[in-house]
């Protein structure tokens, strides 16, 4: 019947019109939500920028930063930056241990840069922020897993936190952009490789004699451990862990029995808070 035929037909363009809005929507869907970009293990362009701006002094024991040269870089260390303020706490969470320190301790570097380069050039110390307004390690000056965050956050709430890490050498691995802190690395730490990067870490600090040195029967050493002794608790205490480095303190066999004995006084060294800038 004619009725029905036009009836037919109508309901057939209703149905090719509601699939081409359901098309539509699909579209508008799939160009809308962004791809989710997994983070970069291997830190590449926080590597790359280190390589580029960090120089080795004294046979690799110490190193300074050119902030000018990072400033001059700012954009990858901005991009480098968001990638780690991307990172949920959730995807944080599903990582292994390794990998979460070495972000962690990357975190720690490269936001220290961040933000002495707020004040740079003209800062002489990280200390002239102020020590109580403005302290550059409790303002929450970034985002990090989902957070406004601190340089504190990061390295007292999150790394030195009880049962999260029990690491003491991550006290050799985070900088305090300072020449009395143990040198920032030439390149980004990898889980792959981040218990020898530690290791060798500590092996530079130790050797240097500026910082670490055994002299007249005293064994002269960095603040801090004085300031973080009870992070080697666990590992038999700053004397006991020390003694099994003493080939690192000195080059001299009976000062290093000395410290193997436990024989030697112990003194802390001034702490040198200048502005670890390579000019």
């Amino acid at each position: 019947m004619p009725g029905g035929a036009a009836e037919r037909t109508t309901a057939f363009a209703a149905l090719v019109l509601l699939r081409r809005v359901a098309a539509l929507a699909a579209l508008c869907v799939l160009f809308s939500v962004r791809p989710v970009q997994a983070f970069d293990h291997t830190h590449a362009d926080w590597t790359a920028l280190l390589a580029r701006h960090v120089t080795l002094l004294d046979e690799g024991r110490a190193s300074r930063l050119s902030y000018g040269g990072m400033a001059r870089d700012r954009a990858r260390l901005r991009a480098y930056l968001d990638a780690l303020s991307a990172v949920t706490e959730a995807e944080f969470a599903g990582w292994p241990r390794a990998r979460r320190l070495a972000f962690l301790l990357n975190a720690y570097n490269a936001f220290t840069v961040e933000k002495v380069l707020t004040r740079h050039p003209g800062l002489r110390s990280i200390r002239d922020f102020g020590r109580v307004f403005g302290n550059p390690w409790k303002d929450r000056f970034f985002r990090l897993l989902g957070r406004p965050e601190s340089l504190d956050g990061i390295e007292h709430g999150l790394i030195r936190a009880p049962g999260a890490y029990d690491e003491p050498r991550i006290h050799f691995a985070a900088n305090c952009a300072s020449i009395g802190c143990p040198m920032l690395r030439e390149e980004a730490y990898l889980a792959e490789r981040l218990d020898a990067q530690l290791e060798d870490q500590v092996r530079r600090f130790l050797s240097d004699r500026s910082r670490n040195r055994i002299s007249g029967g005293v064994l002269e050493i960095s603040r801090i451990f004085d300031w973080y002794g009870d992070d080697f608790a666990a590992v038999g205490g700053v004397p006991v862990w020390l003694a099994t480095r003493a080939g690192w303190l000195s080059d001299v066999e009976a000062e290093r029995a000395a410290l193997r004995a436990g024989r030697l006084k112990i003194d802390y060294l001034p702490y040198d808070w200048a502005l670890n800038d390579a000019p």
